[in-house]
């Protein structure tokens, strides 16, 4: 009795229409919202993944098996739901690729926490056990990976092959286009720094535009810009230009406080247009004087100044990005000008060629045929918006990919092999523990299993048939390379079928789901203001199971 009245007094001081659940109902819905979100990007792992279609309020169609983008798109309002997407969202951060991994032994660690509760088994206990166990695997992982360097191309090949290979994206010759553009760049802008090499993603830049086809994708030593030059009388090819690049406006800019010109007679009139064309003619010349032939420029170019740049046959273009202006800073080597009065010949960059195309009836500039660009664009072609979007996806998958395995210089294989080696280590480590931690560390093991389950599934294969053999396969050291092969519906050595991956991915895969699991297993008790019951439905919490769709 006096529990019920305390719970009254708990509920007086939230505001009228709040909703709370609490304990172990709290727990089971957490669980349940956190494995249905897992189960809707369980069907898009691996080369024969299905894919998904995502209509948004608008009537936008996004047609994708990518892990990210799915859970991005799906717009959930329940908080756990959120905290799986962000588990996506971190993985694809971090590595780029193996965010419907981490997705799936996320879920599949709830789903068997879920168990363990029922057991009576407390939620500490369990998120030990976890953590003993990613510690454990992160251990195996290291053990069993082996060594990549940024000059092996036939290694990297693979794993750029492996990261695109559940992307359709078309055939395997248009992949291996594909992953050969993606190595070339990304080898391009890396650093190297005696051993270790840094690699910047965000100097890869990607453009895409419709028209042609996925094979003709193309890697531009340089930067693209999806502008067009501003006066019609410059020219629209440069060979060898030297690059300017400039963050100040060539317009007469007004004054900062409230001013008035009085005029009182044409004379006047006419000495103060002509003083203001002066102005613009001595920026130009500024200009030229350095020797610069193409400028790119942040803010806006007057019409007189753009009138001065053709006919000293200056390529100009105007309201550059500020991205896009560091990408050509890379690329050419110039520097940033903040002042006309500052602009040197020392701070023009170079390229070989300077062109506008019209590219699907828009113009493009391209910036091509740099010395040694440490900015580069992939130029994406495809038949229709959502094809190369998925292009665009694949190509974020497979660079993240190469940067993580070049980066960490590490590799494991692939096809689910990787999670059955470590779910039998975690087994025997199991038995060492003991205690309550033993069967949470048993659980992360079979949480693992789920990877080679869903990719004997998605073949056709029968899963518990092939999770007992790969069982076997393992038991032996010969075996640790065994996983599932897709295509011939059967297990084969993943290293000599080169399907290989980085350790990196898996390492976060890892790290973000058992982060993410003992997030929400500590939850006890779910405190609504939005006036809504936290019984489902149109009066659930937001999203809750109620209301959730696998």
């Amino acid at each position: 009795m006096a529990e019920n009245q305390l719970g009254g007094q708990q509920y007086m001081v939230l505001p009228e229409g709040a909703s709370r659940l609490l304990g172990k109902e709290a727990q089971r819905t957490n669980i349940a919202v956190g494995y249905a979100v897992s189960s809707i990007v369980r069907t898009t792992l691996g080369p024969k993944g299905m894919d998904k279609m995502l209509v948004s309020e608008l009537g936008d169609i996004i047609i994708t098996n990518d892990g990210a983008t799915i859970l991005e798109e799906m717009n959930v309002e329940h908080p756990v739901a959120k905290i799986m997407v962000e588990i996506a969202k971190t993985q694809d951060k971090e590595v780029g690729d193996g965010t419907t991994s981490a997705v799936i032994v996320a879920g599949e660690l709830l789903k068997n926490a879920g168990s363990m509760l029922d057991q009576g088994i407390p939620p500490a206990a369990i998120i030990k056990g976890y953590e003993m166990a990613r510690m454990k695997a992160t251990e195996t992982l290291d053990a069993i990976a082996s060594n990549v360097s940024i000059d092996e191309q036939d290694k990297l090949l693979k794993i750029a092959m492996i990261a695109m290979g559940s992307k359709n994206v078309g055939s395997d010759q248009t992949k291996k286009h594909l992953a050969t553009l993606a190595l070339q760049s990304l080898k391009q802008v890396s650093i190297k720094e005696g051993s270790k090499v840094t690699i910047d993603r965000d100097f890869i830049k990607i453009e895409k535009k419709e028209g042609g086809g996925i094979d003709d994708t193309t890697f531009i030593n340089g930067v693209l810009i999806d502008k067009e030059i501003a006066h019609p009388g410059m020219p629209k090819v440069l060979k060898n230009a030297n690059i300017a690049l400039l963050d100040v406006a060539l317009e007469i800019e007004k004054t900062e406080t409230d001013a008035r010109i009085e005029i009182t007679s044409p004379d006047q009139m006419q000495a103060f247009l002509m003083q203001e064309e002066k102005m613009l003619k001595d920026m130009v010349d500024k200009i030229t004087k350095s020797k610069a032939t193409v400028i790119f420029v942040q803010k806006g170019i007057d019409d007189v100044a753009q009138h001065y740049l053709a006919k000293a046959g200056v390529i100009a273009v105007r309201r550059v990005k500020k991205s896009d202006m560091e990408k050509l800073a890379k690329a050419t080597g110039a520097r940033l000008v903040t002042s006309l009065d500052d602009l040197t010949q020392k701070d023009l960059g170079f390229a070989g060629a300077v062109e506008e195309r019209k590219i699907s009836g828009e113009q493009m500039i391209f910036v091509e045929k740099c010395k040694d660009p440490k900015s580069v664009t992939l130029f994406i072609r495809g038949g229709t918006k959502q094809a190369i979007d998925e292009v665009e996806r694949a190509m974020t998958d497979v660079l993240g990919a190469l940067a993580s395995a070049v980066e960490s210089g590490k590799y494991v294989t692939g096809g689910g092999s990787t999670e059955m080696e470590v779910s039998i280590k975690l087994r025997d480590y199991a038995t060492d523990v003991g205690g309550r931690e033993q069967l949470a560390i048993q659980a992360f093991a079979d949480s693992l299993e789920a990877i080679p389950k869903t990719l004997a599934d998605s073949a056709g294969m029968d899963a518990i048939d092939t999770l007992v053999a790969l069982r076997s396969k393992h038991k032996n050291k010969e075996g640790r390379n065994f996983g599932v092969d897709v295509y011939k519906n059967a297990m084969s050595d993943m290293e000599k079928l080169g399907v290989i991956e980085p350790l990196k991915v898996k390492l976060q895969a890892l790290s973000s789901a058992t982060e993410a699991s003992a997030s929400i297993l500590r939850i006890d008790d779910m405190i609504s203001s939005k006036g809504r019951s936290p019984a489902g439905g149109t009066g659930g919490m937001p999203g809750s199971p109620g209301g959730m769709e696998d």
